[in-house]
């Protein structure tokens, strides 16, 4: 990690107990909590100092700036979504049992993360270029993760023929990230959403049934 400076600063030293792993944590929720709340632009170094009762100074322990704290707390947004789903999706089960798998997994974040998935979802356009493209790659490899199982139900005929994958895709992520933006606001719990949301999938996908023949 280098300064504005360009000389490197310098990394948390380990200490005996985890102190120094706790108080990182502690610091990207503080970053996470700011960046959600006023948005990047509305958001400063000082704001997350004060949310921990720290000096500013302190921060830069940690990261070297506001852009390079954005990006750390949306590759923590994004952390795990890929390996999860590519687990569900490489692992057993039928395309409509993947899909439902998928749906779950890509909301079940809101419950512990709520903070870093929604600046990830909303924030990460003001990064610098190169962080946006690496940040851009992992969403990249989830959408191709959930095409893929799509075409594989679409194939075996349990999804319509006619169905286009790339859009149902970009549907069916769209509405699973747009609850980041409303979740705790009305009265649903994430397993209802949850269920709700892969219902709609699977229903707006089924193939029609095979029509009997007539006598």
């Amino acid at each position: 990690m280098r300064a504005r400076s360009g000389k490197p600063t310098r990394a948390p030293r380990p200490t005996a107990n985890g102190g120094t792993h706790r108080r990182a944590g502690e610091i990207m929720e503080a970053a996470a909590r700011v960046f959600a709340e006023r948005g990047y632009h509305g958001a400063s170094t000082q704001d997350i100092a004060d949310l921990l009762g720290i000096r500013q100074a302190s921060l830069y322990y940690y990261f070297s700036s506001k852009e390079v704290a954005l990006e750390q707390v949306c590759m923590q947004g994004v952390a795990g979504f890929f390996e999860a789903e590519q687990a569900i999706a490489a692992g057993p089960g039928t395309p409509q049992e993947k899909l439902a798998g998928l749906v779950r997994a890509h909301i079940a974040p809101l419950l512990d993360r709520s903070h870093f998935v929604r600046v990830f979802l909303t924030q990460r356009q003001f990064l610098p270029t190169p962080s946006r493209r690496r940040i851009g790659k992992v969403s990249r490899d989830i959408e191709g993760i959930f095409e893929s199982v799509i075409r594989q139900g679409i194939r075996r005929g349990e999804f319509r023929v006619d169905a286009d994958p790339r859009l149902a895709t970009l549907a069916i992520l769209g509405m699973c990230n747009a609850v980041a933006a409303w979740y705790g606001k009305e009265n649903a719990s994430m397993e209802r959403i949850a269920k709700e949301f892969v219902e709609l999938a699977l229903q707006g996908l089924a193939a029609p049934a095979p029509k009997s023949r007539q006598r």
